[in-house]
This record gives structure tokens, C-alpha cells and sequence, in this order.
């Protein structure tokens, strides 16, 4: 039988101080894309050693890109080109220009470290901590994390800084556009324990229900409310982690060149534990300095920003940055997905310096665990960068930052044109084997057309190809050998080179199912397909057998046609097209072993594997502390009145609107409160939108609270 009682009344009391500071607003409105506003500042101009360094650049893959496509000329010019052959010598041009840009940057990335000379913005990073005298904002925004996690890297952090002597300078701002009722009310049970921890009021939560633009307006929203009592923010991630040392330089930096309105750091991955992540940090710790360093090289004032582990000046973003809504529907339309790309360029245009710090430490991040957790993020990014297309027209951007644009772009195309090329030379070999050539063409011809390759010439060109894409890991090994402190890091020249050599054969058979993916992500997107927005799983990505079968069966089956069509013309052109189809046809199996969880790094043992960062070994600790379990969100606050006074105490008080679109959730939900008789079967009818409408209204929400407890006996 069911016994009834009443919850007790609310106490009034029992909310908690609130979760934000007194707002300063700062205005940032939509940029026009169309047009570019006078922002008063000089123009920047590059110098005469930046001149010279950029025609290195393009001029080095201009004569890679040349040679490279009169030997695969000669390569199919054998008896005279066909429609295909000229199509295919098309795509190779597009494709080999692509791997002789990145092949120079790291060239110029090579000199650079070799030779230690400053790339990008110069930064001390020995010498005594400066004094700073600014005010900044440490921004951590989340969705649907799993909120100990994410503390335990707050906390670590906002320890390293107050380390320094320097942290009243420093605000730290909680983000959250969690969607998830349950996790947004864990969220605000483990900000209070933090801020109760570290005992500061310059902790600070807040939580945002409509969740407009995502990421960008998440930031934009701060902006907006709390931006002019701050001269600079450092954006993170949810997996970010930043030294207080590093922080603390960057806002010293910010605060000696006037000019500049961002410098983004070089973030290192740490706390791989799959054999995809490990795969992902050995090579990001090993070749990743030498491609920043080249970046940086050659970008000088004009680079980009990568979203996250980056300080920027607040005013020049709210003035410059501001996103428009890009016409249309999506997946092109709406909301820009990848924001951060399109903001440098903006406040570029504004005649702001954009930085690369590659040679300052101390900045962290984590990676997805398994390849189709990878894949799940490349497609979001993939529909933010297609995106693009429609922001490369804007008026007013400087051309290396309409550069970073395409290349963004191209990052995903080249993987379907890719997938065409290989296709297109299979069509081509299975014409010139099963199709009746065209002995007498049209006009006069003494001999027969035959569709022909000179195989020799084809595998040197394949080898000089294959080759740009190889020297730069043996570069990036040699600066690593080349100082003490880099074979120490790694343990020894001898392992870091098997290391790469390992690294290098995993990855050749990864790549052919990352080109699948990718090409059917952009084949989506081209039909209108929108990514959404998914949580990023963080956990040692252990997959369940069922969803890799199902997700890794497009890759084999597309092996399999591969090597039957190859087989039907010839075993050599089946063995020549092996790199490409043992990839797919293991993919499976590839599947399941990188997701695996490796105990010890191995042969990938990276500097903070070997020995870890204060930072990161602090946040480790934390996250292996005891938990807070997440619950039903109105049942915990139903229990814990001093938890349900401090997220009362954080909801804005809005007055009622009269007019307007009727908040269809909200009303719903208090439809469905008005019909039930218990606290109970209220919180089992609700579903999440409403219960987000209930936690998000103090009224409706004691209302419920107050609603008799049902009990069974």
C-alpha cells in the first residue's frame, strides 16, 4: 500500500552564494562578412625575412609539384593520353601539391629546431617567472563531461597558478552547456566541493540551457556578460591542461606586444592509454614540433587558432570576432561549426597579430581513444571546415589567412579525391585488360591506340611520393636524437627509431579506413547531412563487438572490391594496391586491437609519458579520488537542501514574459505536474527537455519539490 507524506518547506536560507560574479558586459555583435569596417589600425606588413621564408615555401612546392607531375606525365603518356589518364594526372597534381606544401613546412620546421632559431613569437621560457599585471579569464567550457573528471584538471590547474604567486590576477570560468539534466546538477554539486577545496571566491559556474552556436557562442555569451572586466581570456578545452608557469608567460607576452590579439600554444597529448592514443601522442610528441615549428616559420604575426589552449585579448575578439549565422540550411548553413579558423581570420583582417608559440611548454590535451571515436569527431570538424566555403569569399581577409582556410578544407577533400585517384587507375588497368581498344581511331593513325603506362617510371614516382611523405618523420627523429634532452625524453635514440618504424606501419594501415570515413563524411555533408552535436567519449575506448562490425564493414567491403577488381587484371597490380587493401581488409580486426588498452607505452613512450608533468600528475590524483556518482537530478536535490539552495541561487530571475513563442518544454512540463499527485510520478513522466525547463525555473521547480512523497510498503 502506498504511504504518503509531505516534504518539508524549503528553507529561504539555504541559498548559497551565488555561481558568478557581478556581470560587465562587453558588446560583440555579428561581424558583416561583406564587408570589412576600418578598425583604425595600421596595416601590417610583412618584413623582407618574411618575404624570403614564404617564397621558400611556395616556391619549393611549386618545383616539387612540377616535377612530380611531369614524371607521372611521362608516366601515363605512353602511346597517348586518354580522358581517364588526363583526369588522373589531374588528380595527382592537386594531390602531390598538397604533400609538397606540408613537406616544405616541415622542411622549414627541420632548420628551424636543427639550427634552434625562434619560429613564430619568441617567448622565455627559462628564465625568471615576469611579473604580470593584467587581468585574466580561464575559460573551461563543457558538454555532457563527466564533471569529476573535468574538476580534477580545474583544480590542478588553479593550484599550478597560484603556485606562482600570480593567481588573484586570474579568474576561473566553468562553461557549461551540459544537456543532460543529471550531469548538470553533478556538475553543480562538484563546482561547490572545488570551490569549498581550494577555498577562493574566483571559482565561478555557469550554466547555459540553450546552448546557441555551441562552442563559439558559449564563449560568446561570457563575452558578452563578463568581458570588459578583463583584459585577456585563455581558452581550453574540457581535456585541456595548462602549467601555471606557461600561463602566466603567455599573459606576459600578451602584455609586451600591444599588437597582438592571440598566441596559440602547441597543446601535447597526454594520458593516452589505447594503442590509437598512444599511437596519436607518439607521433604528435615526435613529428608534431617540427610541423609547428615550420608553421610558424613562415606565418609569422599571421597564423591561426586552434580553438583551445590559447590566450586572446577580449576586446580585439569581441570587437572582430563576433560569428554571423551563414545563410542557408545545414549542413552549410547555421551556426559555424569549426569557429576558430574564421575568428583569427577576422581579427587578422582588423590588422591584429595572430602568434604560434611552438617552443613554449606546458600545454596539454587528450585525444579520443579508439579510431571510430576519432572518426565521430573528424566528421564534426569535417562539416565546420566544408563550412568554410562560405566564409572564404568575405571581404577584407588577409590572404594567408584565406590560406588557412583552404587548407582546412582541403585537409578532408584530399581524402575522397584520394579514394578517386586509386579508383580512377584501377578503371584505367581494368580497361586496358578486359575493354577492346580502339585499334583505328578517327583520322589519320598508321598504328592502333592502346591505352598504356610505363610501370618502371610509375614506381619511381611512387617512391619519390612516398617519400615526401616519410622524410619528414626521419627529420623530426634526427632533431629529436640531435639534442640530449630529446633522447632522454624519449629513452634513447634507438627506441624512438623503432618507434617511428612502428608507428609508421601501424598508421599506413589506419589511413586507408580514415580515407573511407572521411570520404563518406563529406559525401554526407554534400547531401545535406548535419553532424549534430555528439558527446566525445573519453573513457579507455573499449568498443562493444557489435559497433565494430557494423562500422568497420563499409571499409572491408570496399578492400574486398578493391582486391578482387586489382586481382582480375594482374597478381602485380594487386600487390601494388596491397598497402591500400590489407589496410581495409584488416579493419576489423585493426579495429579492435587499437582500442585495446595498452599497459606500458612501450616503443611509444613520449617525454611526459617518461616522466609526467606536475600538472598533469596532480590532476591524475585528483580523478582518482573518490567520485561523485551522478544521480537523478531532482532526486539529489530533493535530498540535499544545501545543494538545491546553491543551484537556486544560481538561476537568473527573469521576469515572466506575457507575449512572445511559448517555451514549449516548460509548458509541457507543468502541464504534466499539474496531473500528477506525487513527487514521484512527476519525476518518472518528465522526460529531459522538460526536466532542464523545471531545474531551470525556481518557481516550478519548489513546486515540484514541494509535491507529497509517494513510498511503497
Amino acid at each position: 500500500m502506498d504511504a504518503v507524506k509531505q516534504s518539508p518547506a524549503l528553507p529561504r536560507s539555504a541559498i548559497g552564494r551565488p555561481f558568478l560574479p557581478p556581470e560587465s558586459p562587453l558588446p560583440m555583435l555579428p561581424c558583416q562578412l561583406d564587408h570589412a569596417a576600418e578598425s583604425g589600425r595600421d596595416p601590417v606588413r610583412p618584413g623582407a625575412g618574411l618575404i624570403v621564408r614564404r617564397l621558400f615555401i611556395f616556391l619549393g612546392t611549386a618545383l616539387l609539384t612540377a616535377a612530380g607531375g611531369y614524371g607521372m606525365y611521362d608516366v601515363v603518356e605512353v602511346g597517348g593520353v586518354t580522358f581517364l589518364e588526363a583526369v588522373l594526372l589531374g588528380l595527382f597534381l592537386v594531390l602531390l601539391a598538397w604533400v609538397a606544401f606540408s613537406f616544405m613546412s616541415a622542411l622549414a620546421g627541420f632548420y628551424a629546431l636543427l639550427t634552434r632559431r625562434p619560429a613564430g613569437l619568441p617567448l622565455d621560457t627559462t628564465g625568471p617567472l615576469p611579473a604580470v599585471t593584467s587581468r585574466t579569464a580561464m575559460l573551461m567550457p563543457t558538454y555532457n563531461e563527466d564533471p569529476h573528471h573535468v574538476m580534477a584538471r580545474l583544480r590542478a590547474m588553479y593550484e599550478s597558478v597560484e603556485a606562482t604567486g600570480y593567481g588573484e590576477k586570474f579568474d576561473w570560468f566553468l562553461l557549461s552547456d551540459t544537456t543532460d539534466p543529471d550531469i548538470w546538477i553533478c556538475e553543480e554539486m562538484t563546482f561547490v566541493q572545488l570551490r569549498r577545496a581550494c577555498g577562493a571566491d574566483r571559482l565561478y559556474y555557469r550554466h547555459r540551457s540553450d546552448n546557441t552556436a555551441r562552442k563559439s557562442g558559449n564563449i560568446a555569451d561570457w563575452v558578452s556578460r563578463f568581458g570588459a572586466a578583463y583584459d585577456h581570456m585563455i581558452v581550453l578545452d574540457a581535456d585541456s591542461l595548462m602549467e601555471g608557469d606557461t600561463i602566466v608567460r603567455l599573459v606576459h607576452a600578451m602584455e609586451s606586444d600591444p599588437a597582438a590579439a592571440l598566441i596559440q600554444t602547441q597543446p601535447v597529448i597526454v594520458n593516452a592509454r589505447t594503442l590509437f592514443s598512444r599511437l596519436q601522442q607518439f607521433s604528435g610528441r615526435l613529428y608534431g614540433p617540427i610541423i609547428a615549428a615550420g608553421n610558424a616559420w613562415w606565418h609569422g604575426g599571421d597564423s591561426n587558432y586552434w580553438g583551445h589552449n590559447a590566450i586572446i585579448r577580449v576586446r580585439a575578439f569581441a570587437a572582430e570576432a563576433g560569428l554571423p549565422e551563414l545563410r542557408g540550411r545545414k549542413p552549410f548553413g547555421g551556426h559555424i561549426l569549426s569557429h576558430d579558423f574564421v575568428e583569427a581570420a577576422l581579427m587578422r583582417r582588423a590588422g591584429w597579430r595572430i602568434y604560434m608559440a611552438p617552443n613554449i611548454g606546458g600545454s596539454f590535451e587528450e585525444v579520443p581513444p579508439s579510431v571510430l571515436d576519432f572518426a565521430g569527431r573528424d566528421r564534426r570538424w569535417c562539416q565546420g571546415n566544408l563550412q568554410h566555403l562560405a566564409v572564404l569569399p568575405a571581404r577584407g581577409l588577409y590572404w594567408v589567412s584565406r590560406l588557412h582556410l583552404l587548407t582546412g578544407i582541403g585537409s578532408y577533400l584530399t581524402a575522397p579525391l584520394w579514394l578517386l585517384f586509386l579508383v580512377l587507375g584501377l578503371l584505367i588497368s581494368l580497361q586496358a585488360h578486359f575493354i577492346r581498344p580502339e585499334y583505328f581511331p578517327k583520322g589519320y593513325s598508321l598504328f592502333p591506340t592502346w591505352p598504356q603506362q610505363d610501370p618502371v617510371l610509375a614506381a619511381w614516382v611512387f617512391a619519390a611520393t612516398m617519400g615526401l611523405l616519410i622524410v619528414p618523420k626521419l627529420l623530426a627523429y634526427v632533431v629529436v636524437i640531435s639534442h640530449r634532452e630529446g633522447r632522454i625524453g624519449f629513452a634513447g635514440g634507438l627506441r624512438a627509431l623503432l618507434g617511428v618504424v612502428c608507428e609508421t606501419l601501424i598508421a599506413a594501415l589506419i589511413a586507408p579506413c580514415m580515407m573511407i570515413f572521411q570520404s563518406k563524411a563529406v559525401v554526407e555533408i554534400l547531401v545535406g547531412r548535419d553532424a549534430g552535436w555528439q558527446v566525445q567519449r573519453r573513457s579507455d575506448g573499449e568498443l562493444a563487438r557489435g559497433e565494430i562490425y557494423r562500422k568497420f564493414a563499409g571499409p572491408t567491403l570496399c578492400g574486398l572490391v578493391l582486391a578482387l577488381s586489382a586481382y582480375a587484371v594482374s597478381l602485380p597490380l594487386l600487390l601494388w594496391m596491397s598497402p591500400v587493401v590489407v589496410g581495409l581488409l584488416l579493419a576489423i580486426p585493426l579495429g579492435m586491437i587499437t582500442s585495446s588498452r595498452l599497459q606500458a607505452p612501450g616503443v611509444f613512450a613520449t617525454p611526459e609519458t617518461n616522466s609526467p608533468p606536475a600538472v598533469v600528475l596532480r590532476a591524475n590524483e585528483l580523478v582518482a579520488s573518490e567520485p561523485i556518482e551522478t544521480a537523478a537530478a531532482l532526486h539529489r536535490l530533493s535530498r540535499d537542501q544545501e545543494l538545491l539552495g546553491e543551484h537556486l541561487g544560481s538561476l537568473s530571475l527573469a521576469s515572466p514574459r506575457k507575449f512572445g513563442p511559448v517555451h514549449v518544454p516548460l509548458a509541457t512540463a507543468r502541464a504534466k505536474i499539474e496531473e500528477c499527485e506525487s513527487f514521484e510520478d512527476a519525476a518518472a513522466w518528465l522526460d529531459k527537455p522538460e526536466l532542464r525547463a523545471v531545474l531551470s525555473h525556481p518557481t516550478l521547480l519548489q513546486r515540484l519539490l514541494e509535491m507529497p512523497r509517494g513510498r511503497q510498503e
